[in-house]
């Protein structure tokens, strides 16, 4: 096992792409440390509920560093492995580099909401059906959408292009975002879940998230990539994301791929409604997005 991490070491880790963390996490994990039985499982929870400080504490345990023969994707096993020094000072770190304007919290503040519920519903949904690695959908559910923050913080008229994708009932959102910003979401999404060493899989499958016909149908595909994806696909679905992100009431890509998604995993229309039924009474896709 490494000695505890440096600053210097911290500094060189976190070069690159970095999203902001959010605001209240970052007290609680304050509150947290201060505590004199600091408790290192929720110090996890609370960073698993967080996209850019769960990518930088992978990252971190999964760089060369640690050299690990497997690549982590739990949080909980990451934060076991670094220690609590460790992520202690990953978090200061994060604190002291994300300081975030009160427009941008109220501009990231849901899609911090859904991208949390996004993973909880995913990992409830592979479960349920029986899906073996529920910690690598939640991971998916948390990172799918990872480009959004960035693509916020540098655009100004972002939210705009992405109300414009989500409205569009006949073409990919991605396809609008090219055409308005000359790239989209899902492609910054794997370049930073490449920078924070996520398994090829899953940086592929965050790549693919709005291709997921494609995936789906192709025969050589990667089983384990296009369950997690149709996992994804339906949590999304369960969560609202089209309101959250977008404020749209009508969830078009959804209506365009549940038929594929649904015969892929194995259910019918009545069983899908039962599951959604059952994530809402988790409490989760019941946000009021547009408070």
């Amino acid at each position: 096992m490494p000695a505890e991490l440096t600053q210097e070491q911290i500094k060189s880790i976190l070069q690159g792409i970095s999203i902001p963390p959010q605001p209240q996490v970052m007290v609680d994990l304050q509150m947290e440390q201060l505590q004199p039985d600091c408790d290192i499982s929720a110090i996890a929870a609370l960073i698993s509920q967080d996209v850019g400080l769960s990518g930088s504490i992978l990252k971190t345990v999964n760089s060369p560093y640690f050299k690990l023969s497997n690549t982590i994707t739990s949080i909980q096993q990451a934060v076991n492995l670094l220690g609590v020094e460790s992520v202690v000072n990953l978090v200061n770190a994060h604190s002291i580099r994300g300081a975030l304007s009160d427009d941008d919290i109220i501009a990231m503040g849901r899609f911090w909401d859904n991208a949390m519920e996004i993973a909880m519903a995913a990992a409830a949904i592979a479960k349920q059906i029986g899906y073996p690695h529920p910690d690598d959908a939640y991971t998916l559910g948390l990172f799918h959408n990872a480009g959004v923050p960035l693509l916020l913080s540098r655009l100004k008229h972002y939210p705009d292009v992405i109300k414009k994708a989500y409205a569009s009932d006949y073409r990919r959102i991605t396809e609008t975002e090219n055409e308005l910003i000359s790239t989209n979401h899902a492609v910054v999404g794997y370049y930073i879940a490449k920078s924070w060493n996520l398994p090829k899989y899953l940086c592929e499958a965050i790549h693919e998230h709005h291709h997921v016909q494609k995936a789906l149908s192709d025969e050589n595909g990667d089983g384990k990539k296009k369950t997690l994806l149709a996992i994804l696909k339906m949590s999304e679905h369960c969560c609202g994301t089209h309101r959250a992100l977008a404020q749209t009431n009508e969830d078009h890509e959804w209506n365009a791929i549940s038929e594929t998604v649904l015969i892929y995993v194995g259910l019918t229309e009545y069983e899908f409604s039962a599951l959604k039924e059952q994530i809402h009474e988790l409490g989760l896709g019941n946000t009021d997005y547009y408070s």
